[in-house]
């Protein structure tokens, strides 16, 4: 059950906010390192493993989903928010004493729960706390909030790592996640009659992984971030090649067109329909892509990010409210995790997939971005066939 607070009239509640500041801090904690961690990586050693930093992250963000879920529609909303968002204090806390290359991978596997458990039970406390007419709205804000996060904290990153050094850099990203989690501790549960809890909740069945009405938008998920997977893999080492000392405002490039495509494509959701912002989006992303074989400079460079960012932005939303309108209010954690599990694996084998064909040859950039415009256009032919079918 959900709390009597479940769907005030209004949208801009101070829980709302207070919500989507925690959100943004904890997205601002994590984004701020990874600019700097392919280099950190080949300071120790290991270059042949740069396609691992993300795809190891999203291994346990994946993993964790199902126990997120369920703990979320069982503990309650606010325990899993609150573990996910101190996995990433300690995580950041940790990376200075990385003393070799295994032991900063296994904290990349560490950090990677954090994602697993915070975005899950936020995206279900949103879902709790707003009007379900505006719920595709309430999802694309809640999305700029966390872009904002990850716009505005890679140049910070970059810049304490070049004036202050590497561990200053880590030891500010572990205080901004704890500013998020001191947000949360003031705020209250919205899931009635939650359960204490028990080592028996952890254990998980196949058919408790996955919410089935959950599927086609969990399907558009994989085929759509696979992209993120290869931004975060190669474009740091793109930006080293085009001159670009900053690497954080490539990634503010990207963030800063998805806030905005996301304060329109919300509402745009809401009034035209979930599969129908969807299929543009699609279009617009597989058009970015191919806008990346075609990069010259610098400036082409964040041009084509900021392109590939304003599609993103536009998918996001629809495809988690989509997943909310079909799936039953006791079961909004596992529908949601659903949906996560297939982002993080889509992000994992888009990482993997960029550090294979990339091979740390730069005349490899454009073949990526071109093979996963081919991977997206499957997504698009998927989508066109269900529009196909369900308007029977």
């Amino acid at each position: 059950m959900i709390s009597n607070i479940t769907n005030s009239a209004k949208l801009y509640t101070p829980v709302f906010i207070l919500l989507c500041l925690s959100q943004a801090l904890f997205s601002a904690s994590f984004n701020m390192i990874i600019p700097e961690l392919p280099q950190y990586l080949r300071s120790m050693g290991g270059e042949e493993y740069i396609g691992l930093i993300i795809a190891l992250f999203t291994v346990t963000a994946g993993l964790s989903r199902p126990f997120s879920g369920k703990l979320t529609d069982t503990i309650g909303r606010m325990p899993v928010q609150i573990i996910g968002a101190l996995v990433c204090v300690f995580a950041s806390l940790l990376y200075p004493f990385a003393s070799s290359v295994f032991v900063f991978l296994l904290l990349r596997l560490f950090h990677g729960f954090s994602t697993g458990f915070k975005p899950t039970a936020t995206s279900a406390y949103l879902a709790d706390i707003v009007p379900v007419h505006r719920r595709g709205e309430a999802m694309g804000i809640l999305g700029v909030s966390m872009n904002l996060g990850a716009s505005i904290s890679p140049p910070i990153g970059s810049y304490i790592a070049n004036s202050f050094g590497l561990d200053s850099m880590f030891f500010a990203s572990s205080g901004v996640a704890l500013l998020s989690v001191i947000i949360l501790l003031n705020m209250k549960e919205t899931l009635k009659g939650k359960q204490k809890f028990k080592l028996e909740l952890l254990k998980i069945n196949r058919h408790k992984i996955i919410d089935k009405s959950a599927i086609p938008p969990a399907m558009l998920a994989f085929f759509i971030y696979a992209a993120i997977g290869v931004l975060l893999t190669i474009c740091p080492d793109q930006c080293d090649y085009y001159g670009l000392s900053n690497k954080g405002i490539f990634f503010t490039s990207f963030t800063l067109l998805s806030i905005v495509s996301r304060l329109i494509a919300g509402k745009a959701s809401d009034k035209y329909g979930r599969t129908s912002v969807l299929m543009w989006s699609m279009i617009l992303l597989i058009l970015s892509m191919i806008s990346f074989n075609f990069i010259n400079s610098a400036t082409t460079l964040l041009i084509a990010t900021g392109g590939l960012g304003f599609a993103m932005g536009t998918a996001s939303p629809a495809v988690f409210a989509w997943a909310i309108d079909r799936c039953e209010d006791k079961n909004r954690g596992k529908a949601l995790a659903t949906i996560f599990i297939a982002l993080e694996v889509s992000i994992g084998l888009g990482a993997v997939m960029a550090g294979l064909i990339y091979d740390n040859n730069p005349e490899n950039f454009g073949k990526v971005f071109l093979i996963l415009a081919a991977f997206t256009c499957i997504g698009l032919m998927y989508l066109m066939r269900y529009r196909k079918i369900a308007n029977k």
